[in-house]
């Protein structure tokens, strides 16, 4: 018997086991391919099998994602579950599978370990609305984006299947380009916050020409430098609020963006502006 990959929102599991990595993300209704062959994450897929076919993939937070400070580093508090739709096993027994992401979740308290993988208590209710099918309000940012995506895909050297981009759904276009695109841990869990999808559009453009700006620089010492120190003010006009889509400013005094009427301001780490919204 076939089994229904379509569930509602009443339906979903109280305790969910965890996948955490790093720059990876999952987003509703979006695929991701994954190989798992640690043992403890092959336990962590028959438990899955066994129990509502659901894994949670979350991102280790900024601060303890290095496995060698801490065996279980600090996760997020808010991760996207996926629904295990297809797996094979290779022949050097490590396991392919295809996790299609369902809704978001929010940790509420982390479980004892089972067989070595993570496990915890999950509230969904933060995002009922993963269950609808967003579209973009502003109708004009389609075009506009695809125009900035085809300068940043040209600019980063990345191929893509334009007859596909054209045809995709609102939808499909701002989360593949979110989850495809190689940003940095805050950055992909900004993306996965968003509140809705014009605000993730918002973000992943900014992103983007963040990204643009960081590989126009010619001199490799001058560009690390800036990653480690200091922030470099020539990328402050391609920056936008993710909040608003507004124009930032950079107060060189408290070493903040912010937008004109200071209603939303964002720190800089090393030399990174932290454009998350909370």
């Amino acid at each position: 018997m076939p089994y229904n990959f379509d569930k509602n929102f009443e339906e979903l599991p109280e305790t969910l086991p965890l996948f955490p990595l790093s720059k990876v993300l999952l987003l509703p209704r979006a695929k991701l391919p994954l190989n798992l062959f640690e043992n403890k994450y092959l336990h962590m897929l028959d438990y899955a099998l066994a129990n509502g076919r659901s894994i949670g993939m979350i991102q280790p937070s900024e601060k303890h994602r290095d496995s060698k400070i801490r065996k279980d580093p600090k996760l997020y508090s808010v991760g996207c579950a996926g629904y295990i739709t297809a797996f094979s096993q290779t022949n050097d027994n490590r396991y392919e599978i295809i996790l299609k992401g369902l809704c978001r979740f929010e940790l509420k308290s982390e479980l004892n370990s089972l067989n070595g993988f993570r496990r915890a208590k999950v509230t969904w209710k933060p995002f009922k609305s993963d269950f609808v099918r967003p579209v973009l309000k502003n109708k004009e940012k389609r075009s506009v984006f695809i125009e900035n995506l085809k300068f940043y895909l040209e600019k980063m050297s990345i191929n893509a299947d334009w007859e596909a981009i054209e045809v995709s759904s609102d939808e499909d276009l701002v989360n593949s380009i979110s989850m495809g695109c190689p940003f940095d841990v805050n950055e992909k869990q900004a993306l996965l916050q968003a509140k809705s999808l014009d605000e993730r559009l918002d973000i992943l453009v900014s992103l983007m020409k963040m990204s643009m700006s960081f590989s126009s620089v010619s001199n490799i010492s001058e560009k690390l430098s800036w990653r480690m120190n200091d922030f470099d003010e020539t990328i402050v006009p391609f920056l936008i609020c993710p909040k608003t889509g507004k124009d930032l400013f950079y107060d060189k005094k408290k070493k903040v963006l912010h937008t004109d009427d200071k209603k939303n301001i964002y720190k800089i780490k090393k030399g990174v502006p932290l454009l998350v919204v909370d």
